[in-house]
C-alpha cells in the first residue's frame, strides 16, 4: 500500500526511487548528448593540420579541455554503470542518490570543459584579450543558467523540505503568499 507522505503524493519509497531514476535518466540522456558531441570535437581537434600551428598555451589549453573532456564524459555516464550494477539488489533508493551526486558532479565539470573549450576557440580565433573576457561572460551565463537561476527558485519557492525528504514535524506550513505560518488554528 501506498503511504501517505504529506508532499502531495502518495508514494513508497521504491516508487518515488523508480520516478526519481526516471526523471534523472531523461536528464542524463540531454547532458550525455552533448558531452559526447563536444568530446568526438575535442578527440578530432588534434589531427587537424592547423593543430601544430598552435602556441604552447593553447596546447596546454588542449589538453586540460580534453582531460576536463574526459572526467564529464566518466561521471555523466558512472550513474548508468552504477545503477546496472547495482540492480537487483535492493538498492534503488541509495542508487538515485548516488547517480544523483555524479549527475551534478558531471554537470560541474561540463561548465569547466566548455569554459576551456571556448577558451581555446576564442584565443584562436581572436588572438588577443578580448577572449577572455568573452568566455568571461558567457561562463557568468551558464553559471546563471544552471546554478543561479534554479537556487534563486528555490530560495522564492515554498520553503519545505525536498520532495525526497521526510516532511518536518509539527502543524507548521510556511505560506507562498504571505510568507508567513499557519498555525493550524483560527483566530
Amino acid at each position: 500500500m501506498s503511504e501517505a507522505n504529506g508532499r502531495g503524493r502518495e508514494e513508497t519509497e521504491d516508487e518515488r526511487a523508480d520516478r526519481q531514476w526516471s526523471e534523472l535518466l531523461q536528464e542524463l540522456r540531454v547532458a550525455q548528448t552533448g558531452v559526447q558531441i563536444l568530446f568526438g570535437f575535442l578527440l578530432a581537434v588534434v589531427f587537424q593540420p592547423r593543430f601544430a600551428d598552435l602556441s604552447a598555451v593553447d596546447r596546454d589549453i588542449y589538453v586540460v579541455t580534453v582531460v576536463l573532456g574526459s572526467a564529464t564524459v566518466a561521471a555523466l555516464i558512472g550513474p548508468v554503470t552504477y545503477h546496472r550494477l547495482l540492480t537487483g539488489r535492493r538498492m534503488k533508493p541509495e542508487t538515485v542518490i548516488w547517480a544523483s551526486r555524479m549527475t551534478v558532479l558531471g554537470l560541474v565539470l561540463l561548465f569547466l570543459t566548455m569554459c576551456s573549450t571556448l577558451l581555446l576557440i576564442m584565443r584562436v580565433a581572436l588572438h588577443n584579450t578580448f577572449a577572455l573576457w568573452l568566455v568571461g561572460g558567457i561562463a557568468l551565463w551558464f553559471l546563471a543558467c544552471w546554478f543561479i537561476f534554479p537556487v534563486w527558485a528555490l530560495a522564492r519557492g515554498r520553503s519545505g523540505p525536498r520532495a525526497d525528504e521526510e516532511p518536518a514535524e509539527g502543524p507548521s506550513v510556511g505560506t507562498k503568499e504571505t510568507g508567513t505560518k499557519e498555525t493550524g488554528t483560527k483566530a
